[in-house]
């Protein structure tokens, strides 16, 4: 399984980011998907830039998460964190390591089986794995939330993106992206937004959703953007000239300038219902 779907892209894009001191920046970053076993574990690849290290915590939800009976939360998540030197760090049940420094962060998950890490990684690209545990004959399939705090805003460094990669079906099982910006009172930032299924097919991806949609929503459950195929957005050309444009004209891609707040970006397929679920990517790119 790769680690980082389009980890080229991501690395050689944010090295050029330069963060304004009034700009917002990434706050947090999640993605809500369906989650089990091999490809349909929810992975989120996500790089810190700058000149320092940047403390984080990383959960991964599942039962803790309120949802209606059609889109039933995994019952046992596991996360990995991928480091940028290849070690990997492992956590099933949260209280069973870290947890007076996660209690501590005023983030602890409200479930002892949900899981959660707290590092501080220095500038690179890192890797968080959702799975559920065991096999899914008992009970390791169901909806996952995936998500990365900044816990030092302060620190000479900044999350520059997410791109998350997994399962996408219809109604309550579609894939969902959030994003907050922030501090309050701190100027508008621009990115990115990108929802990818059959270029994944090149990386070795089987099963990817056959024509993806992105809808950004803002913190009143507004539509504010919309895209299918990226061609036909206004900023195209724009997206092109930063070599961000998907590698297949029925991906879609957004660029969009946002106040300070909090958002979400919902991953659907279109189209006929066979073509309605996959294996899907969605990534939020910071703009300098």
């Amino acid at each position: 399984m790769k680690r980082l779907i389009a980890s080229t892209v991501v690395v050689s894009f944010a090295t050029l980011v330069c963060v304004s001191a009034s700009a917002s920046q990434l706050l947090n970053i999640s993605t809500r998907a369906i989650v089990s076993q091999g490809e349909i574990a929810l992975i989120g690849g996500f790089i810190t830039i700058g000149n320092a290290p940047k403390r984080v915590i990383l959960r991964a939800l599942g039962p803790s998460l309120a949802l209606p009976d059609s889109a039933p939360p995994i019952p046992d998540p596991v996360l990995e964190l991928h480091r940028a030197d290849g070690t990997v760090v492992v956590n099933d049940n949260w209280r069973e390591t870290q947890e007076q420094e996660i209690m501590d962060t005023g983030l602890a998950p409200v479930n002892d089986l949900d899981s959660a890490i707290v590092a501080t990684l220095p500038p690179g690209a890192y890797t968080a794995v959702l799975r559920g545990k065991g096999t899914s004959d008992d009970g390791s399939f169901g909806t996952a939330l995936v998500e990365v705090y900044d816990l030092d805003q302060a620190a000479d460094s900044i999350l520059a993106n997410i791109s998350s990669r997994g399962y996408t079906l219809v109604d309550h099982n579609v894939m969902i992206g959030g994003i907050i910006l922030g501090p309050e009172g701190t100027g508008d930032s621009t990115l990115v937004i990108r929802g990818l299924g059959p270029s994944l097919f090149a990386h070795g991806v089987s099963a990817t959703l056959y024509d993806p949609t992105i809808e950004l929503f803002n913190r009143d459950g507004i539509s504010v953007a919309f895209n299918d195929n990226w061609e036909e957005g206004p900023d195209a050309g724009e997206i092109a000239a930063l070599g961000l444009n998907p590698a297949v004209d029925r991906e879609a891609a957004l660029k969009v300038t946002l106040a300070a707040g909090s958002y979400t970006v919902v991953l659907r397929g279109t189209g006929v219902e066979v073509n309605l679920a996959g294996v899907a990517l969605v990534e939020a790119y910071y703009l300098p």
